[in-house]
């Protein structure tokens, strides 16, 4: 039996428990694209039930770059609500945040689809250019452009 993404829709919107890679090599932030969302997103997807945050994070690497990557440690938590630029839909998120242990030798090879069946395609994002991107999370623009130390919880309204 498949198991069950920790997702679901209300009247008023839809609940969504995440998990985001940060994969960082040569200053710059691996990221996904879709063939059909104006934007770009991280890494990273939605956790199943009976799945910690840590296996999903490192599932859904896999399922997006096609390489094992190990955990660094979390990062960010970001309580995170929004309304879909596509669906229009509004949201509600809780997302983990892991920085990612970086092989430089690792060859990515993105075999995924995004929500609505898109082929994705991964790009290399210069960090100190991510305020020139539409891009999810938007707080990667100002938080990667310094160092990291602890665990920052995020809450983020638009």
């Amino acid at each position: 039996m498949k198991e069950q993404d920790l997702t679901f829709k209300t009247s008023e919107g839809i609940f969504n428990y995440r998990v985001g890679a940060i994969i960082i090599r040569d200053k710059k932030i691996l990221m996904v694209k879709n063939d059909s969302a104006p934007y770009y997103y991280s890494v990273g997807g939605r956790v199943k039930l009976n799945e910690t945050s840590e296996e999903a994070v490192i599932r859904e690497t896999f399922e997006e770059t096609g390489a094992k990557f190990e955990i660094d440690r979390l990062a960010f938590i970001q309580e995170h609500f929004f309304c879909e630029e596509i669906t229009r839909e509004n949201y509600h998120e809780i997302a983990f945040f892991y920085i990612m242990k970086a092989n430089p030798n690792i060859n990515f090879k993105c075999n995924s689809f995004g929500e609505q069946g898109s082929k994705e395609h991964l790009h290399w994002l210069p960090i100190e250019d991510l305020n020139k991107y539409h891009l999810f999370p938007e707080f990667f623009k100002t938080k990667l452009l310094r160092s990291i130390t602890g665990i920052e919880h995020i809450i983020s309204n638009e």
